[in-house]
């Protein structure tokens, strides 16, 4: 039996892109860029950031957990400017199956660009290649099937929708599942 091998978050690269550990420096980026927007937050499981402080508390407990080989949080950074414009996670481990949860977010401004995909081919790569995951799955509300476009193009097959199951900021929702497995996944 393969086991997880644990490495933690790690800088990858893409062609437009750094995915990074954040910094306590990246709390106005995040807050400006897309913890303060309610477009943003309307189908995720928290609330829009008050102010920077919120966003500095979040950003710090986050920070603390880079020291645990099991936490995988990346700052998505363009690189043509430097800025951080979102973030891409692993929000669940399923040690006993080898799954891996992902969830991500990022600002309006950047909606449409291929920006998400990028992120999430990167990060379905590591996981994959570097960390043994056999499994990599993903959720959306019903209502957002964009999210759902950006599992398609990752590489993830539909595999149901679970009827009033899930829970985001609009409440009790139907929770539309995607995944792609380690030996469907081609690099």
């Amino acid at each position: 039996m393969c086991i997880i091998n644990h490495k933690g978050t790690v800088l990858l690269e893409t062609n437009r892109l750094v995915l990074r550990k954040f910094v306590i420096e990246d709390s106005d980026a995040m807050y400006n860029n897309w913890a303060s927007e309610d477009e943003v937050t309307k189908f995720l499981t928290w609330q829009t950031h008050a102010d920077t402080g919120v966003t500095r508390a979040v950003l710090s407990s986050w920070i603390e957990n880079y020291n645990k080989p099991d936490f995988y949080n990346w700052a998505i950074e363009l690189k043509e400017t430097s800025q951080v414009i979102g973030n891409i996670s692993v929000v669940d481990i399923r040690e006993n199956t080898r799954c891996a949860l992902l969830g991500y977010c990022m600002g309006t401004k950047w909606w449409g660009l291929g920006i998400m995909p990028e992120s999430g081919k990167a990060v379905i790569k590591y996981l994959f290649e570097e960390v043994s995951f056999n499994r990599i799955a993903a959720t959306h509300d019903k209502n957002n099937p964009k999210s759902g476009r950006v599992m398609q193009k990752i590489g993830m097959k539909y595999e149901g929708t679970l009827r009033k199951a899930g829970f985001c900021n609009q409440g009790i929702i139907d929770e539309v599942w995607y995944s792609i497995l380690k030996d469907e996944y081609n690099n």
